[in-house]
């Protein structure tokens, strides 16, 4: 086991991994950037690392050399990069290799493998997986497009080779749709991964996104625990999570689940993982991809199987085997995470960075809050908008619905405008309460945000009333003075 573990992120991850890792004995390292002085995470850490150079800091949490060279510098003896794009790069677990630290991950084949959408497409056909029907090569040129197009027919969608997180994804409806489509995801591609190169693949219309979580060690053990779903999503962005999945029979868990542990079998896969698939409306899954990380959704599963996650791939990382079955696994209640994003959902979930005057999330049982803000806070625009993650439980989904909603309604966040109206909103909507929902959602919305019955009208009273203590305050100030203006005058005289 490491002694030493240097976080390779920031925010409510970098608090997350540090509270396991202090519990685990381990000394914990965190970089201090000039953006983020004096943010919250660094009081965990047991030393900080200060960046005083404001460009090395910009890019410090996507530099897998320079992390290494601090760590070598430091003698840290292991590396965690959290969640996001540096989780996802070859080339940090590579150098960690050459330089005797232990990565808290896969190798740097297997991220490889499976972070290639086309090589994880076919290792999952080679595993009997069943797949979308698509194109076996990457897509270099819009030619190569039409040329799959022909054979799977529309819609299609078009996915960045070496993508994830929503970047680089379109779906195409029509021909004349494909040409702007195209250019728009490889652009996007080549910004965010520096690869143009796309995958197409026949589009399940209105599908459900299901995915499983997998543990395993160096020594063949491997477990599921359980899945997630993941359908609450905007622009393949996810909003939402939930565990375990409304609509998976017990049959179907059990085909879901198996695929996702013959994968980690086939590919001799070790720490944590998430097999992910497509469910279509005629119940048939699909392999999609593995993500080679923890996911930003992981504490749903901790909620209802108990396990650290967390723990287990530093432990699994370390070379130590599982101690549990999949027999020992259980699966207990339900549990619900909502996304508190500084967006502005009344303007197309816009980013809304600024300063947080108020955070105030009640203490209620069952109530989980991941975050890496406190009132008083900034929320910077050069990294993303996540200000909070809720984890709500209950003992079934009912009961879950019915304490997030009430928790909904008693949080309070001033400052800067969040996706919490618009849970709100699908807390009330009658397709996620019966659990009859799928990746669409939103776009079946008529509103993305709740209002009350009477909120309009209520609103109008308020603003009335501000208004006539405003001509109150004019009519003892301004109205005793030789400057009352003839305006205000006539104002006065029409409301009084």
């Amino acid at each position: 086991m490491i002694k030493s573990l240097l976080i390779a992120n920031r925010g409510e991850i970098a608090i997350r991994l540090l509270k396991t890792a202090n519990r685990m004995d381990i000394k914990t390292f965190c970089f201090q950037t000039p953006q983020e002085a004096n943010a919250v995470y660094l009081r965990w850490a047991d030393e900080v690392i200060v960046l005083p150079d404001e460009n090395v800091s910009r890019s410090i949490f996507l530099d897998a050399a320079a992390i290494v060279a601090y760590a070598k510098q430091y003698k840290i003896e292991g590396i965690h990069p959290g969640y996001g794009f540096l989780s996802e790069n070859p080339l940090l677990p590579k150098l960690c290799n050459e330089a005797g630290i232990v990565f808290v991950g896969p190798d740097a084949q297997l991220i490889e493998q499976m972070g290639d959408k086309n090589q994880a497409r076919h290792i999952a056909i080679d595993t009997g997986l069943t797949v979308v029907k698509g194109s076996d090569q990457p897509i270099l040129s819009i030619e190569a497009a039409r040329q799959v197009i022909k054979e799977t027919g529309y819609p299609v969608i078009l996915k960045a080779l070496a993508g994830g997180g929503g970047k680089g994804m379109r779906i195409v409806h029509q021909p004349e749709e494909l040409e702007s489509a195209y250019k728009m995801a490889v652009n996007e591609a080549k910004n965010a991964f520096g690869n143009g190169a796309m995958l197409i693949e026949r589009y399940v219309e209105e599908p459900r996104h299901i995915e499983v979580q997998v543990l395993a060690d160096k020594h063949g053990n491997a477990v599921h625990l359980f899945e997630r779903e993941c359908s609450i999503q905007r622009n393949h962005q996810k909003l939402l999570e939930e565990a375990p999945s409304a609509a998976l029979t017990d049959e179907l868990r059990k085909k879901m689940t198996a695929d996702a542990l013959a994968l980690v079998k086939k590919t001799g896969y070790f720490t944590l993982g998430t097999v992910e698939f497509l469910l279509d409306k005629a119940g048939q899954h699909y392999f999609m991809e593995m993500n080679t990380r923890i996911q930003v959704e992981h504490p749903v599963t901790e909620a209802i199987t108990g396990l650290d996650l967390v723990e287990w791939q530093i432990r699994t990382a370390c070379g130590e085997p599982l101690t549990f079955k999949q027999s020992d696994v259980k699966k207990k209640g339900w549990a619900i995470e909502f996304r508190v994003n500084a967006e502005d959902v009344q303007a197309a979930f816009s980013p809304d960075f600024g300063i947080i005057d108020e955070m105030n999330f009640p203490a209620y049982p069952g109530l989980r809050v991941d975050s890496g803000f406190v009132p008083g806070s900034v929320i910077p625009s050069m990294y993303d908008s996540l200000m909070a993650k809720l984890i709500v439980s209950g003992r079934n989904r009912e009961a879950a619905l019915e304490r997030a909603l009430e928790i909904m309604e008693r949080s309070r966040i001033k400052g800067v405008k969040t996706t919490i109206p618009f849970f709100k909103a699908v807390l009330h909507d009658p397709r996620f309460i019966s659990g009859n929902f799928n990746t669409a959602f939103i776009a079946g919305m008529k509103t993305p945000f709740h209002q009350e019955a009477n909120e309009e009208e209520a609103a109008a009273l308020m603003a009335l009333q501000y208004y006539l203590d405003e001509m109150q305050n004019i009519r003892y100030g301004e109205m005793k003075t030789e400057n009352a203006t003839p305006w205000i005058s006539r104002m006065w005289n029409k409301l009084f």
